[in-house]
């Protein structure tokens, strides 16, 4: 009787393979992403039942696999969807949009930007509190700016290893910024504007075309060419030139990649005064050309060397920003009239050797830049110059395991002799340094407006005091004050989502004589002061597509800076004429949150 039951089942099995199993079919294998229907091949038949037709190598199908055997979401070959950016998607390059080798990335940002900060503001007769008496007024400001970016990358080529053949990018940005003052013009030279403003702008941040023009070694060392609005830095921090504007752009490398070369020319466009976006289709008088050869495992493994040349051509001309500041020429030193400007002609290079890496433990980064040149007419000096300054900087650095500890110096040559024509005094094309601190540290973030003139002591986003009328839109100026700046800092990996930064640094001016010229001061002492700042970027999610920055920081002026922005007031009080000074131009702060969201 068992031999008949069992002889039953196994024939019931046999004629029937799914009875006894809890198991459904297995779904049908598909490839591991969100693909989209080919468009460079018609869609194959059916020629013969051993054989599965695809399309072409992107969408051969690959079975649902849970390695671990549980309900998690850790496995490979997990299917997409088309908006979703964390598995693999056409919209983000992972397939070929045309053909095998045609991709598209898309990309967009918002990126939002909330902050509180105090400078030093200038009070006039038109002051917003009729009880000023001050020659300097409220100094608190509150800063809004959102960002919105989006990007179209269109390329042919491999995914990795091999240079693009070609590649299209337009990137727009809309920026909206809002800006609330204490003080009659701030927002706007015209006093009735008022002490608030807000202002939106469109423009292109990206818009080029990129083409391979060949391989230079059996190793894909190649030469490509870029033509269009794009990006670049020209060094390791951006101590010299940091901008998206218009150019042309060839590019490439030698050695297996171990050496890399740049050439570019740049035509700017004039820049948007308050977003700093450009203004497309308004070229200024600016012709910018950069030269640089990176060599890595220069000396030692783990270093990269660089070597570059930029050139400069400034015309200058006679330009007003939109909130009705003079900016070109600056309005200072001899005296012009808008009908009749004193305009003048700059011609400068810069020569440089930068280095990053590290040598054995040490990480080290350092920069010495050397400018020479022909201003054919300064404002403060009153004359033409022949430009000669230099530039040095240095960060030294090791890592203890999720802590690093670093040490940095950076120095700026002054101009003791602002008459002698010669400038001494040194100034970039267009810096963005991320450096002793970066955009966390007060100094370097904010620019300080000069009292009494149209000059800033320092431009925003730089580490140079160089009197210029504004760091965008006005002309670098070699007649300066220079600058010293010695810091500690650390860097800690709190956690794998948090990282702390500290930067603590002594600043001291060079030399201080065009000071004292410029503001008639009999004297002006070296100190300039201390800047002390803390930042924490995190990552909520573990990746950069969120990204939370939050940075507070303190500047506290020295001598120097007191000699400038500190000023004895003299007030009628119950015991007659009173005497009294306020510190809050000399002890400043900021504190900002930024929020960045990509997809």
């Amino acid at each position: 009787m068992l031999t008949r039951t069992i002889a039953a089942t196994a024939l019931a099995l046999a004629l029937l393979p799914g009875l006894g199993s809890a198991q459904e079919p297995p779904p049908p294998e598909r490839p591991p992403g969100y693909v989209g229907p080919s468009l460079g091949h018609p869609r194959p038949t059916d020629t013969s039942p051993d054989f599965v037709p695809i399309p072409d190598r992107w969408r051969l199908g690959l079975p649902d696999w849970n390695r671990y055997e549980r309900p998690i979401t850790d496995v490979p070959y997990r299917p997409g969807r088309w908006w979703d950016p964390y598995n693999q998607n056409i919209l983000k390059g992972d397939f070929p949009i045309y053909g095998q080798n045609v991709f598209m990335n898309l990309s967009a940002i918002m990126d939002t930007l909330f902050e509180v900060r105090r400078v030093p503001t200038a009070s006039g007769p038109s002051s917003a509190d009729p009880d000023s008496a001050d020659n300097f007024g409220n100094p608190d400001q509150l800063f809004l700016s959102h960002n919105f970016i989006l990007s179209l990358s269109i390329f042919k080529g491999d995914t990795a290893f091999k240079p693009r053949d070609w590649e299209f990018r337009a990137t727009g940005v809309f920026n909206f910024n809002f800006l609330k003052a204490h003080e009659r013009g701030v927002v706007n030279a015209d006093v009735r504007e008022g002490t608030a403003r807000n202002e939106d702008h469109v423009s292109l941040s990206e818009l080029f075309v990129e083409y391979h023009l060949g391989d230079l070694t059996p190793n894909y060392d190649f030469v490509s060419v870029r033509a269009g609005i794009q990006n670049f830095v020209s060094d390791f921090r951006g101590f010299i030139f940091a901008d998206s504007n218009l150019g042309v752009r060839a590019f490439g490398n030698l050695g297996s990649n171990r050496q890399q070369f740049n050439a570019l020319y740049f035509r700017p466009f004039e820049k948007d005064t308050n977003s700093g976006l450009n203004r497309l289709g308004d070229t200024r008088g600016q012709h910018i050309a950069i030269l640089n050869y990176f060599f890595q495992d220069f000396l030692t493994l783990g270093y990269t060397a660089q070597l570059s040349a930029h050139y400069l051509h400034d015309s200058g001309g006679t330009h007003t920003d939109e909130n009705g500041f003079v900016t070109r020429p600056a309005v200072t030193g001899i005296v012009f009239s808008e009908a009749n400007p004193v305009v003048h002609t700059l011609d400068t290079v810069y020569l440089g050797w930068t280095g990053d890496g590290h040598i054995g433990p040490l990480n080290v980064n350092h920069a010495f830049y050397h400018v020479l040149g022909r201003d054919t007419f300064n404002n403060l000096a009153g004359r033409p110059l022949d430009i000669n300054a230099q530039m040095a900087a240095m960060e030294l650095s090791m890592d203890f395991d999720w802590l690093r500890p670093k040490a940095t110096f950076f120095w700026a040559s002054g101009d003791k002799k602002p008459f002698d024509g010669q400038g001494r005094g040194f100034d970039s094309i267009l810096d963005n340094p991320n450096f002793a601190g970066g955009g966390f540290s007060y100094f370097v973030r904010q620019g300080i407006p000069l009292p009494t003139s149209s000059l800033s002591l320092k431009g925003p986003n730089s580490l140079l005091t160089s009197l210029r009328s504004s760091k965008i839109e006005g002309q670098p100026n070699y007649v300066n004050p220079g600058v010293f700046i010695m810091g500690i800092g650390a860097e800690a990996e709190l956690t794998p989502k948090v990282r702390l930064l500290l930067e603590f640094n002594k600043l001291r001016f060079h030399h201080t004589e065009v000071l004292q010229e410029v503001l008639f001061q009999e004297r002006i002492r070296p100190d300039l002061g201390w800047d002390l700042s803390a930042g924490i970027r995190w990552r909520p999610l573990l990746i950069d597509n969120v990204i939370v920055n939050i940075g507070g920081a303190t500047f506290i002026g020295g001598e120097g800076f007191r000699d400038i922005y500190q000023r004895e007031t003299f007030n009628f009080g119950a015991n007659g004429l009173e005497k009294t000074k306020t510190t809050r131009n000399t002890i400043l702060y900021s504190g900002f949150v930024s929020v960045t969201l990509t997809y």
